[in-house]
């Protein structure tokens, strides 16, 4: 029994002992989806990284180091000052990754992703924001959020591409002033949105006073047609009017006297005695 057992743990040892020597000398390397491969040999890097997929290598001379390429998010934030000198705590995520053709060179330089998240990212991050920062009052850095975001990422992207960085985006970007600037700006910003109101009101009135005038000279100009338009007809009808409301006030008598140029002769009865 004790000899199965020194059997079996020498057998044990000497497998273990295969493995390890086998992974010492695979000359086998894998290189995973959204990664390069840099290849080092006695240290010294080879400008050429290893693609996707399988590769063989020389064992204990050559050495591969995975880089991760896929898209990273690097968060940070630091203390800026506007051009007005208002202090600005600004907050930022900016999307990136390792050119995959210069992950050598950058490797070389600089080491992996991490090495450039921690070396080159935040360092060029808070450079460029300051950079940029500086050109923008502080009200002009909350009103004109976008040109700012803009600018910074266009800044980041010079500075980073000599270190095999590509920008993808800024994703976002914060500011955080003092609570005596926040309302101040809350308040201006009111001020101006009741003046535009005010504005739209203003004009608003203008054009109904306008319309209104409009609408009273049209009737003034239509009533002064009507009354100039005298036809004969409407004489006429004028005549029939008088001569009709006469007619109807008229008693049913006839006149005591006529005459034309002659005396006046009475017309009753009694003219003959």
């Amino acid at each position: 029994m004790v000899k199965y057992m020194s059997g079996a743990l020498k057998f044990g040892g000497l497998l273990i002992a295969a493995v390890l020597l086998f992974n010492v000398i695979n000359p086998i390397r894998i290189v995973q989806s959204g990664t390069r491969g840099v290849i080092t040999t006695f240290g010294k890097v080879d400008p050429e990284p290893l693609g996707e997929g399988i590769h063989f290598v020389i064992p204990l001379v050559n050495r591969v180091h995975m880089i991760d390429v896929r898209l990273q998010k690097s968060v940070g934030s630091g203390v800026a000052a506007s051009r007005d000198l208002q202090q600005v705590s600004v907050s930022a995520a900016l999307n990136w990754r390792l050119d995959p053709s210069l992950v050598a060179q950058t490797y070389q330089a600089i080491g992996d992703e991490g090495a450039v998240a921690l070396r080159v990212i935040e360092p060029a991050a808070q450079e460029a924001t300051k950079a940029i920062a500086a050109q923008y009052t502080a009200e002009e850095l909350v009103t004109k959020r976008t040109d700012v975001s803009s600018k910074i990422r266009d800044l980041l992207e010079t500075r980073l591409k000599r270190h095999g960085v590509i920008v993808d985006s800024l994703a976002a970007v914060n500011y955080d002033f003092s609570d005596v600037f926040d309302k101040a700006i809350e308040s201006k910003v009111e001020a101006e949105q009741k003046k535009l109101t005010a504005e739209r009101d203003l004009e608003r009135i203008k054009v109904e006073a306008e319309q209104a005038l409009a609408k009273a000279r049209g009737e003034a100009e239509s009533l002064k047609a009507k009354r100039l338009e005298i036809t004969p007809d409407l004489l006429r009808l004028k005549q029939l009017e008088n001569e009709s409301e006469a007619i109807r006030k008229w008693d049913g008598k006839l006149p005591q006297y006529t005459g034309a140029g002659t005396p006046f002769v009475q017309l009753n009865g009694n003219a003959g005695k």
